[in-house]
């Protein structure tokens, strides 16, 4: 997997201190994207504030504080297509030390997810797939020692942020950082067990087709669709064979969708079936899903029965 390594635009004292940590450039052998507001500075950036030194080089400790009522996605399972960037959205309160203020330009916070196992410190290699986002979070003091905090979680499947094999549940981190350019020090909090997350491949049913329309009573009606999943490998969404589909009946003047019958897809993904017309009103298809793909629906096609 591509490690990302954007640059944020963040002022000089800031960009200089920052640097200083000189996260490793690749984790996991690739397999996750560095926290760029964490990271060293992408070449035209700027020089390290310690020179040829390196975050191991640096003095590291411990920063007081606490990340706690974390929501991820508002709560909701991840979904992520085959190119598209996706961007979670991430809310919690961030206890601290009465005298550190979490708003400062050297302090700097933000949530992230892990597969297995989370990281310990800036200056390790990552052993295993972390997603962060690009910018730190943005946080309101609310007393003396809390503050709310938003911040957005970016995932890039088509740079490279995951592969099929890490469908399914992510854990929650959060991370705090706060560097002293003069000390050549810099303190920092990883804490992890803050929650989980679905991180699930996207499927997608075609709308659905009943046809001949207009029919009458009691002939055969052929209802149509295709079932597609996101490739995280290939970055393409080809078709879903081989899954379980429910086909749905609306009666006309009604509100509930009710089971008719399960169906297989082909190996490309496609859904053909037939029934007997029997009253006027609308078909679909549904798909439940699994751990690390999303469910989905199709949209209904209306059928008129004579």
């Amino acid at each position: 997997m591509r490690v990302r390594a954007t640059t944020v635009a963040v002022s000089g004292a800031l960009v200089l201190a920052v640097s200083a940590f000189a996260v490793p450039a690749a984790y996991a052998a690739g397999d996750s994207a560095s926290p760029s507001w964490a990271a060293a500075v992408s070449a035209g950036a700027g020089p390290s504030a310690f020179g040829a030194a390196t975050a191991a080089d640096a003095t590291a400790g411990d920063l007081d504080v606490t990340f706690t009522n974390v929501k991820v996605n508002g709560g909701k399972a991840i979904a992520v297509g085959a190119t598209k960037h996706v961007k979670v959205p991430v809310t919690y309160t961030l206890k601290h030390a009465a005298g550190l203020d979490v708003t400062a330009s050297d302090v700097l916070n933000g949530p992230f997810l892990y597969f297995k196992s989370m990281p310990t410190s800036v200056a390790q290699d990552f052993k295993d797939p972390v997603l962060f986002g690009d910018n730190p979070a943005t946080c309101v003091d609310k007393t003396s020692t809390t503050a709310t905090c938003k911040a957005i979680i970016d995932i890039r499947p088509g740079a490279g942020d995951l592969a099929n094999s890490l469908a399914g549940t992510w854990k929650v981190g959060g991370l705090a950082i706060r560097a002293d350019e003069a000390n050549e020090e810099f303190d920092e909090t990883w804490q992890g067990k803050l929650g989980t997350v679905k991180v699930q491949r996207q499927a997608k049913l075609a709308g659905a087709n009943a046809a001949p329309e207009p029919v009458k009573k009691g002939k055969t009606i052929t209802v149509t669709s295709k079932l597609t999943r996101a490739n995280w490998d290939t970055n393409k969404t080809p078709g879903y064979g081989g899954q379980p589909v429910k086909l749905q009946f609306k009666k006309k003047g009604t509100s509930v969708y009710k089971d008719v019958k399960t169906v297989k897809t082909s190996s490309t993904g496609a859904i053909k079936t037939t029934v007997k017309a029997t009253a006027d009103g609308s078909y679909r298809f549904v798909f439940a899903g699994s751990n690390g793909t999303t469910t989905a629906t199709s949209a209904g096609d209306a059928i008129d029965v004579k």
